[in-house]
């Protein structure tokens, strides 16, 4: 295969990936290109993807962050106290972004001036948050009455669900912050080498803050559109999503190394994720072989990637 054709097949494999799944997905099931569950696998995979936009930044900066989950849950726990407490929603929606940048800013902290691993501050700060979490709801469900609320995930705006609306905007908002802006060449530049960056001038410690502090807002987003959906606040919420979100990532062609990859192949990633496992369900193939399943289409997605740069290096 030439040099060009193998660049072409590497930029575009998740497209590829994607149209070919939907194919063999409509071939397996008569249901799932139907407009009603397109827009169901779209919106159930909104809340992942939302948190997967983040993710990205913080990988393409060779970080890693555990605690979204975490940070959703307890987010929304505070989102559904606030409205208990008659707060009014305007309020409750910037507060609880607020929660979710301040936790990210946390990280951001520890990582940069005190230069412990991204693996292991966002790990203990995954449990941490998860016991205020815990603490905060005494372990039970926190129940939201609002309807002004309950629209923000149960909503539709043009027949499309918002939570949709919402996961389109936050990815062109990334898109564009990644090409457009300095911000977005400097997430490039430190991922690629943090050292030479430094030592060109680029505030290191600041941007790397700021990445963790938007992964950690758009976790709160997340939180936001679950907790409306569900129209309560489970302690329990967000457990493991921070693996789901890191497999959108890495499907969707960002390196765990840093400085490649980009926002369109996450969300491509995560509606991947999103398909396979809808089909797996209209077919009622059991939760535990559908775990399976994620688990070997994140495996291979690493082996070709690792694949592709070997055969890129060669030519």
């Amino acid at each position: 295969m030439s040099g060009k054709a193998l660049a072409l097949l590497n930029k575009y494999r998740v497209f590829i990936i994607f149209i070919g799944l939907c194919l063999v997905a409509g071939f397996l099931s008569d249901a799932f290109l139907t407009f009603n569950n397109l827009m169901n696998v779209a919106r159930q995979v909104s809340i992942t993807a939302i948190i997967a936009a983040g993710m990205t930044l913080i990988i393409l900066i060779a970080g890693i962050d555990l605690s979204v989950g975490s940070v959703l849950a307890f987010s929304g726990a505070i989102a559904a106290g606030m409205l208990s407490a008659h707060v009014p929603l305007v309020v409750v929606i910037l507060a609880t972004l607020v929660v979710g940048l301040l936790f990210g800013l946390i990280n951001g902290v520890f990582v940069t001036r005190w230069g412990i691993p991204s693996f292991i501050t966002t790990l203990a700060l995954m449990v941490i948050a998860r016991g205020m979490t815990l603490v905060y709801t005494k372990g039970y469900p926190l129940v939201v009455s609002d309807e002004a609320f309950r629209y923000i995930g149960n909503g539709k705006l043009l027949g499309i669900p918002l939570p949709i609306i919402i996961m389109l905007i936050v990815f062109a908002l990334m898109y564009w912050v990644l090409n457009y802006t300095s911000f977005g060449r400097y997430i490039y530049a430190i991922g690629g080498n943090e050292e030479a960056s430094r030592l060109s001038g680029i505030p290191v410690r600041t941007i790397k803050m700021l990445v963790f502090g938007i992964g950690g807002m758009l976790s709160a987003l997340s939180a936001i559109i679950y907790t409306s959906r569900l129209m309560s606040a489970q302690p329990t919420a967000g457990t493991g999503i921070e693996l789901d979100a890191i497999a959108a990532v890495i499907i969707g062609g960002t390196s765990l190394a840093g400085g490649k990859g980009g926002v369109i192949g996450t969300l491509f990633g995560a509606l991947i994720m999103g398909i396979l496992d809808n089909v797996l369900n209209l077919m009622n193939v059991s939760p535990f072989y559908q775990s399976i399943a994620k688990g070997l289409v994140i495996l291979i997605a690493v082996l070709v990637d690792s694949k592709f740069s070997k055969m890129k290096t060669a030519h």
